[in-house]
């Protein structure tokens, strides 16, 4: 996902808050870590993480090191794919889109994409063959098992655990890495009398428009 990102990871970028302002921050002069976190009103953790998400997905370029800058050219990219897209994308839906719809499962990325291509030699029959080793490829599997998880709705763990289980037996790294790159955070929750539980939602992945 280094390249500039497409209309819909556009959206799913900036549906975040913490993104929305770690990028909010750079745009307006912060370049280090210390400063978008200051800027931004954000723990230092939080905005690491919000803006590891905003330069794997292409809205930033640069690293904690040598400082962060905006890609200026990645809202003019994503306005030319929508245009440039648009016709074939209504045709492609109307073939039934990507590989990824079966079974009641995320509908998955257009079918031909590269994304589509990652996940059609990783993710069979609605089972994950195994977690790729590349990095972004990684995030491609990520972002379509992020579509399990409605936006807005908070997940107790086992129900979590169930949706990954479907995929691969190991629930457990899924739900791991799902949080790790920034598609789902979680917290403990207790009510009174009862022990506290984690509570998961979704804050990653791309958005499906109608």
């Amino acid at each position: 996902m280094n390249d500039a990102p497409g209309p819909r990871e556009l959206v799913a970028l900036l549906a975040e808050p913490d993104r929305l302002r770690a990028l909010a921050a750079v745009t307006l002069g912060a370049a280090t870590l210390p400063d978008v976190a200051e800027r931004a009103g954000l723990e230092p953790r939080v905005a690491a993480r919000a803006l590891s998400r905003l330069v794997a997905g292409g809205l930033l370029e640069g690293d904690a090191a040598n400082g962060y800058q905006v890609r200026a050219d990645a809202f003019k990219a994503a306005a030319r794919r929508a245009a440039a897209t648009g016709s074939r994308g209504e045709a492609e839906g109307a073939e039934g889109g990507g590989p990824g719809g079966e079974g009641g499962g995320p509908a998955g990325p257009a079918a031909g994409s590269p994304e589509a291509d990652v996940l059609r030699r990783f993710v069979h029959n609605g089972r994950l063959l195994a977690m790729p080793a590349a990095h972004g490829k990684r995030l491609v599997v990520l972002d379509h098992l992020a579509g399990l998880f409605e936006p807005g709705r908070r997940y107790p763990e086992r129900e979590v655990n169930e949706l990954l289980g479907r995929y691969h037996p190991d629930y457990a790294m899924l739900r791991r890495y799902l949080v790790d790159d920034g598609f789902l955070d979680r917290a403990d929750e207790q009510a009174p009398g009862a022990p506290s539980v984690k509570i998961y939602w979704r804050t990653g992945g791309t958005i499906e428009l109608d």
